[in-house]
């Protein structure tokens, strides 16, 4: 893998319906999302493209899975140089293990953690030197942006920072929401952190870069979505919105109006 250690890499949606989240996400981002899993495949799991390159998975929960505590929600995996360093890293600062690190052949090894106050995301080394196209901010149908929800946004960004070589950016007063600190990576900003008690448990929050956020705002009612914040000019001339896909998954979209 030869991607930057801290860089987002992959976004996996957990979904009871793949075939209803294939038909919303393509009518609101222009995905094309496989109709079914793999031949052969011992889980089903169904590749998110974007046009020009991957963005993620849709992984499908089981009445198991839900019978053990598993919902719909998107996840973020956070490319590292080591998975099992920072499993270990992320225990001895508080955090802990969804899933021990597994191998999964031709593709890397994986781990599911949550970190000191509960958000969980995943960490990945890929098993081969391609570059993830996930993670590009300036490309319709990529992931752009990461925002933490957390209880505490100040020991949050020192977690994360130490973690993957993050680097805090700007800080921006958002009045009674207190401060967003903005962070980045290799000189670029990558996302934000926040104190927000809004959240059930404190999550990641992933943007998904679109053309026109008006336009796509109003594709995500018109698939049998909801629009829950937005739109919304933010700080640099940007446009938001946060939606809710038909599972009720949090989502959300940036680009310009």
């Amino acid at each position: 893998m030869s991607d930057r250690h801290g860089t987002p890499i992959w976004y996996e949606l957990m979904s009871k319906d793949p075939l209803a989240a294939r038909r919303f996400y393509a009518a609101v981002l222009g995905w094309q999302i496989d109709e079914t899993p793999p031949t052969g495949s011992t889980m089903d799991y169904r590749m998110i493209n974007a046009g020009d390159g991957l963005v993620g998975g849709v992984f499908k929960l089981t009445d198991d899975m839900c019978k053990q505590g598993a919902a719909p929600c998107w996840m973020m995996y956070i490319g590292v140089d080591d998975v099992d360093a920072c499993v270990c890293a992320n225990t001895a600062t508080g955090g802990s293990v969804l899933m021990p690190a597994f191998d999964i052949a031709n593709v890397g090894r994986i781990a599911m953690l949550l970190d000191p106050q509960g958000a969980p995301f995943y960490v990945m080394r890929g098993s081969s030197d391609e570059k993830s196209t996930a993670y590009s901010p300036d490309s319709p149908g990529h992931g752009a942006w990461h925002e933490l929800h957390a209880t505490d946004g100040v020991s949050a960004t020192d977690f994360y920072c130490g973690q993957f070589g993050w680097g805090k950016s700007r800080s921006v007063d958002m009045g009674p929401m207190g401060v967003y600190q903005l962070l980045s990576i290799g000189g670029r900003d990558l996302g934000g952190i926040m104190t927000d008690a809004r959240f059930a448990r404190p999550a990641w929050l992933v943007y998904f870069r679109v053309d026109g956020i008006e336009l796509a705002a109003r594709r995500i009612v018109e698939a049998g979505g909801q629009v829950i914040h937005g739109p919304m000019e933010v700080p640099g001339g940007g446009w938001i919105v946060n939606g809710l896909d038909p599972e009720g998954v949090m989502f959300a979209l940036t680009g310009t109006r």
